[in-house]
């Protein structure tokens, strides 16, 4: 009788070692490891903790921002045009937010613009403490922080991979993703509870001193921990050099192609969410906050998940797309209200798995030259698009039906992953695959 560990005479012996390392992961134990393996390291651990404090604040602002707007106008189209105005800076500037991300040193950018913001939130605080806020002021305030966004945002996102490198970057993206996500929920409950109490003024010092959590974050890293990359002189042409190297770039091109795709027409939550709760189930603002909660209840699982898994070949971006778009479009078609708040859960955990895996696949593709540029991209693909597929979304939703609208989001998504995958799968098969070595194989080199 054949000896059954005689495995070698049925299955070439390399392709056995690697099937028996791969069952390791089925072990939860070494998956519950990985979940949070990018807190071991110092630097990423505080500004971990730094971020989880200013999150928080820069919700509660979010909050009291949108309150004081409809205090001041009682206007929805008021309440629109500040969101877009926070966010236009980023869809026209943000290549620039790149290139200087990849010029200057990161940790220094980010002193500014969290020092930036910070003063920004005590403009405001002060006016509606004096109570002198018009408006005006606040679309002011609200612009001037959109720049401050554009170059905070690709340099916090390649300021990650600085921290902790390409082994641990999914892993620190996705806990990045699960911050926030908490936030979510503490951040507007706090400035519900304080504009209940206290009045409008208080969210904004508070939100302005929770950046100095992530200021003393940076002043506490150590630099010689840091993974290092070159820092690119000052010469004409980056912009456009970073355009061409993405364009030329399909492991870059696609995923920002897809978000471009995603962020205009699926990522516009705050926008349909509403409506659907209104108008398809005759809810409320609980019903709307609700769904809003176990989105980010399903966000913070959904993140957890990913941290926990090891780096995903290039095609698990367009399988996630499909699986994305999937739940997005049954969740459109849930029949009754319970099942619409089942599917928010898993909506809530693809779409952030969708992100963490978009920018890590992102980081990992891109020439360290030009990470910052092409992380720029991605945040006018992301938070540029809002002003162009909210009006679209929300007209759809207003003029013909929410579940239309949400519809949209979900197909969408889907036909970006279908049209991704090819593209994805040649990338993953030029790249190079490794192998778990046999015993006696000489080391490469």
């Amino acid at each position: 009788m054949t000896d059954p560990l005689a495995v070698g005479s049925v299955f070439p012996p390399r392709r056995t070692l690697a099937f028996v390392a791969s069952l390791r992961d089925l072990n939860p134990r070494p998956a519950i490891g990985r979940m949070f393996s990018s807190l071991r390291i110092p630097n990423y651990r505080r500004y971990f903790g730094g971020q989880a404090v200013s999150l928080s604040g820069t919700w509660m602002q979010g909050v009291a921002q949108a309150w004081l707007v409809l205090d001041l106008t009682g206007s929805g189209t008021a309440l629109g045009l500040v969101s877009s105005l926070q966010f236009l800076p980023v869809l026209v500037f943000g290549p620039l937010g790149g290139v200087i991300a990849d010029r200057f040193d990161k940790r220094r950018i980010l002193y500014a613009t969290q020092l930036s913001a910070a003063l920004l939130a005590v403009a405001l605080g002060t006016l509606v403490a004096t109570g002198i806020v018009e408006v005006w002021m606040v679309f002011v305030i609200a612009s001037m922080l959109g720049f401050v966004t554009a170059v905070d945002n690709p340099t916090r996102q390649t300021f990650l991979h600085q921290m902790v490198g390409p082994e641990h970057l999914t892993n620190a993206v996705s806990l990045n993703s699960v911050v926030i996500n908490v936030a979510r929920v503490v951040g507007p409950g706090l400035a519900g509870t304080l504009i209940l109490t206290v009045g409008l003024a208080p969210c904004f010092f508070i939100n302005a001193a929770s950046y100095l959590a992530v200021l003393f974050a940076l002043h506490r890293m150590d630099p010689a921990q840091f993974h290092h990359e070159p820092r690119q002189p000052r010469r004409k042409g980056q912009l456009r050099e970073g355009l061409r190297y993405v364009w030329a770039t399909p492991a870059v091109r696609v995923p920002l192609l897809m978000m471009a795709i995603v962020g205009t027409l699926a990522y516009e939550f705050q926008v349909v969410l509403p409506l659907l709760a209104r108008f398809t189930f005759g809810g409320d603002a609980a019903t709307y906050g609700t769904m809003s909660a176990l989105m980010g209840l399903g966000a913070v699982i959904g993140g957890l998940i990913t941290a926990a898994m090891r780096r995903p070949p290039a095609t698990a971006l367009a399988r996630n797309a499909v699986i994305f778009g999937s739940i997005h479009l049954a969740a459109a078609l849930a029949p009754n209200l319970t099942i619409a708040y089942g599917a928010m859960v898993l909506l809530g955990a693809a779409s952030i798995r969708f992100l963490s895996l978009g920018s890590s696949t992102l980081q990992l593709a891109a020439a360290p030259e030009m990470r910052g540029r092409v992380m720029a991209l991605w945040a006018v693909a992301f938070l540029g698009s809002t002003p162009i597929g909210g009006p679209i979304v929300g007209w759809i939703g207003e003029h013909i039906d929410p579940r239309v609208a949400f519809g949209l989001g979900g197909m969408a998504t889907l036909t970006a992953g279908f049209l991704a995958y090819p593209a994805l799968r040649r990338v993953a098969g030029r790249a190079s695959v490794e192998l778990v070595p046999e015993p006696g194989d000489p080391p490469e080199g």
